[in-house]
């Protein structure tokens, strides 16, 4: 049993749903690379003077309450999002944190026996949309923060990392590589390897930034997983966890060491085939346990319903999916 990373004390429910405080917009730019089917932003919020200030950690979530009721006449419930910005606040300031809201739309579908076949209606997200129209100066009902085991170590210096995200589940580790290579008086020297997978190159989110800290940073290492492109002769794309395997000269050792985390945030899908990778490849030991029911299956057999039953992360590996 390797012993577990070191987390710092983080605050929660410092403000809770019953008694929101108001925060202020102060910026709600597009932050994809290119022209996209998906609508998703970059939230600037200002929370000063309440106890959110200076109390949001990279990793953390922080909750939103948008206005207006419910179908049967209740208040909205909260919505979590992950903060995107690092420990000291959006650029360095203690009354900023931002998120990366993605525009829910969508089609109605039957999902019981008795729901009509025939309905079709158009879905748009109550809250998504509600954050993604607002402008600057337009204010919000927020609440936090949650969330006490997502975090970097306190000693990031002492591990290796390796960031898995797909689509806005980038928000936290835009805010864990600030924190590492840019809110530092010494950039972190550890290895830092972040895939980021997207269905399309024009998906992909903060990519200038990533970029930008690979060409600054030698041991920063950016990984696209580009899921419904082509790539050279091969029609089809790769997702996450097969760039892991494909790559396994590089990942191999990466994984093979005590020093590294592993921190997964997105679809759950992800998790899956992350979960099936180390197993097949015997590199599971410091990241997930397995049941004995799992023991002798093929991982590639494996069921998200046996996985979610059976395979448990360790202390090095931190999990935010949805």
């Amino acid at each position: 049993m390797i012993d577990p990373p070191k987390l710092p004390e983080a605050n929660v429910n410092l403000v809770t749903p019953k008694a929101p405080v108001t925060g202020r917009v102060v910026s709600n730019d597009k932050c994809m690379k290119g022209k996209s089917s998906s609508f998703v932003r970059h939230t600037v919020i200002d929370i000063a003077g309440t106890p959110l200030e200076g109390a949001c950690l990279a990793g953390q979530s922080f909750g939103v309450l948008a206005p207006g009721v419910d179908e049967n006449g209740k208040p909205h419930k909260v919505r979590l999002y992950s903060i995107a910005n690092g420990s000291r606040g959006e650029n360095g300031e203690a009354n900023l944190i931002s998120t990366t809201p993605k525009r829910l739309i969508d089609e109605y579908s039957p999902q019981r026996p008795d729901d009509d076949a025939s309905k079709h209606d158009l879905i748009l997200g109550v809250c998504s949309n509600f954050l993604c129209d607002l402008q600057p100066g337009d204010e919000l009902q927020v609440t936090g923060p949650a969330g006490k085991r997502f975090l970097l170590p306190v000693n990031p210096d002492e591990h290796d990392f390796v960031f898995l995200a797909t689509g806005t589940g980038v928000a936290p580790f835009r805010g864990f590589c600030l924190d590492l290579l840019v809110n530092r008086e010494t950039p972190c020297s550890s290895q830092i390897h972040f895939i980021m997978g997207s269905p399309y190159t024009t998906d992909l989110l903060y990519d200038d930034l990533f970029t930008d800290l690979t060409a600054k940073h030698a041991h920063f290492h950016y990984h696209t997983a580009i899921s419904r492109e082509p790539r050279g002769d091969n029609p089809r794309g790769i997702y996450t966890h097969n760039l892991i395997e494909e790559q396994l000269d590089l990942f191999g050792p990466l994984l093979e060491s005590s020093r590294t985390l592993i921190y997964m945030c997105g679809l759950r899908g992800m998790q899956s085939g992350v979960h099936q990778v180390l197993q097949r490849r015997g590199l599971n030991a410091n990241f997930q346990t397995v049941s004995e029911e799992l023991q002798d299956v093929d991982p590639s057999e494996w069921t998200t319903a046996q996985m979610k039953r059976y395979v448990r992360p360790t202390s090095h590996m931190m999990v935010e999916v949805y």
